[in-house]
């Protein structure tokens, strides 16, 4: 009879079994049915999970924007230290490197340990780094300044896989994809302030006293910055919700310690083709924006002598674009959850932006070439987000680190290789060959994003519950 379907007199529905802190922390919440067991299960999205993600933000942005410190001002750092192109040049690259080899174990470090030990561990290596830099603000210590580098480098491996991991954990099921583009907004940002910044503090002068000083200020700045959020990561980072936000994630939460293995989970996402496949594409794209990243000072300097300043502000305006481009398309998936048409299109307007960037940057005119490096960020950098949240939708329920940290180190090996090819493509043939170089590649990528097959499992299991419940409900009602 209809008439037993009473309407609940709360505003969102019931809340089972929320006792202690968890009821009097400011919540957004609503109930939902558990699809195995048809019990009523409460999932709760806390207000903090917003500072938690924005506290997340602010530590990937300092340890981003020590990758591309040295880089945007590298003709400078060549005649501080006394080294050349190619070593200046191993600065950024050592984050591409020290990722490669650490990140299996430091995947199995987040899936056991959790969110909070890998943070408190990044940002420990993070601060150890910028004040071992502080320290080799002399121009025979070029090896510290690489030790230093080595440290923050190292720090990154346990910051690129966390973004869909804390989106999982704190958020709710049509929010994870705009919560992940915060997480990776802040790397972006780093790399912004990266390329905006070093040029305005270390200015291009002969004196080597003076350039010392300069150095040592942009040291000093990282450090304080570093220590400020290490400490606020170890008074406010905090490990999960209470309460599940989602009941993907609380299906998670109900998996058996035994029947969890990390290898297992490698040899099934090694075995499992469409994220394979975006592994590769994922792989060529990020690794495109790496080599123009690290190579940005070098290709403008060759065209418009004497305009690092320039040079820096044209990597902001590729990261800033970037970061618009990364939000819109979060809040795009969120809504329309087309994540490979979204994905197939970013990626294809990637490479229209790098062949148009690629046969402007000689013309001669900086305002072009702030065009069309903005709209080649706006789509290769928004693209970030679109991998690790198409990545976790192929391989649910698999740990997100896990299928982030392959996606990431794919990044790194192809960002090492297109940095060192380009560079020295650069050297023989200029950089108009560099450029159409890594266009070869991106058409590849965007081949290779065509051929996998959308198999969206996380978006499945969250459909599956709500029919489900649907059905318990109208049961309800006609007993």
């Amino acid at each position: 009879m209809g008439d037993r379907c009473a309407p609940d007199t709360t505003e969102n529905g019931p809340h089972m079994g929320v006792i202690g802190p968890a009821a009097a922390d400011p919540t957004e919440h609503s109930g939902i049915i558990n699809s195995e067991s048809d019990l009523g299960v409460t999932t709760r999205l806390y207000k903090r999970r917003w500072m938690i993600v924005f506290l997340f933000s602010s530590y990937s942005l300092i340890n981003a924007y020590q990758w591309i410190q040295y880089a945007i001002i590298s003709n400078i750092i060549m005649k501080f230290y006394k080294v050349e192109a190619f070593a200046v040049d191993w600065l950024s690259m050592v984050y591409m490197l020290t990722y490669i080899p650490f990140i299996f174990p430091v995947t199995w470090l987040l899936d056991i340990k959790g969110l909070r030990v890998t943070a408190l561990i990044a940002n420990a290596l993070n601060c150890a780094g910028t004040w071992i830099k502080v320290a080799s603000a002399k121009p025979s210590l070029f090896w510290v300044t690489m030790l230093g580098q080595f440290m923050s480098s190292f720090a990154q491996v346990f910051i690129l896989g966390m973004p869909s991991r804390l989106a999982s954990v704190w958020f709710g099921a049509n929010e994870v994809s705009t919560a992940c583009s915060i997480g990776v907004f802040g790397n972006q940002l780093g790399i912004a302030i990266g390329f905006l910044v070093p040029p305005i503090l270390v200015p291009n002068v002969d004196d080597m006293d003076e350039l010392a000083h300069h150095i040592s200020i942009m040291f000093y700045i990282s450090a304080g910055m570093a220590t400020a959020i290490l400490v606020l990561v170890v008074i406010v980072f905090q490990e999960k919700p209470e309460i599940p936000p989602s009941q993907a994630q609380a299906q998670a939460r109900n998996m058996q310690p035994d029947e969890y293995s990390y290898t297992a989970s490698i040899l099934s996402l090694l075995r499992n083709k469409p994220f394979m496949l975006l592994v590769v594409s994922y792989g060529l794209n990020v690794g495109c924006f790496y080599a123009i990243s690290t190579l940005l000072n070098r290709m403008i300097i060759e065209h418009y002598p004497g305009e690092e300043v320039n040079a820096g502000r044209i990597g902001l305006t590729i990261v800033i674009a970037g970061m618009a481009g990364s939000l819109i398309c979060g809040i795009w998936l969120d809504k329309t959850k087309t994540y490979k048409q979204t994905t197939l299109a970013v990626y294809i307007l990637s490479l229209t932006g790098m062949l148009a960037y690629t046969f402007t940057l000689n013309l001669g005119h900086l305002w072009v070439v702030f065009i069309t490096a903005g709209v080649l960020g706006f789509f290769m950098t928004g693209y970030l987000p679109l991998g690790f949240e198409y990545a976790v939708e192929l391989t649910y329920p698999e740990s997100e680190g896990t299928s982030s940290g392959l996606l990431n180190c794919s990044a790194q090996i192809f960002g090492i290789i297109f940095t060192i090819a380009q560079g020295k493509i650069m050297d023989y043939w200029g950089t108009l060959a560099g450029n159409i170089f890594l266009c070869i590649f991106l058409l590849i990528g965007t081949v290779v994003t065509g051929f996998i097959k959308s198999d969206l499992r996380r978006q499945k299991a969250n459909q599956q519950v709500e029919v489900q419940t649907v059905s318990v409900s109208t049961t309800v009602c006609v007993t």
